[in-house]
């Protein structure tokens, strides 16, 4: 939101988050029509079949950020979440 607030371009801000044009996109459009509470996450949608125990312990994990799981940096990618899940509980799912 700072960066939309400050003009940076959709290009830009994608590339720094290493996400898509289209995404930023309707994130920005959603923060100009609803302001903050636009672009805020609805929580997850039940996180794709882990039980309450394994949801928990993988937001705990998520929390400790990429470098604590072994990434040179401190970016989660939808490939990184789906390489901790087959870590953590020895499962696979499509990015």
């Amino acid at each position: 939101m700072e960066r939309f607030g400050r003009g940076e371009k959709i290009r830009e801000i994608a590339t720094a988050l290493r996400g898509g044009e289209r995404s930023v996109e309707r994130w920005r459009r959603a923060w100009r029509e609803r302001g903050e509470t636009g672009v805020l996450s609805n929580g997850s949608p039940g996180c794709l079949g882990l039980d309450p125990a394994q949801t928990a312990r993988l937001e705990r994990e998520l929390q400790l950020a990429p470098l604590a799981h072994g990434w040179a940096d401190q970016q989660w990618t939808p490939a990184r979440v789906k390489t901790l899940m087959g870590r953590l509980f020895h499962v696979s799912y499509a990015v």
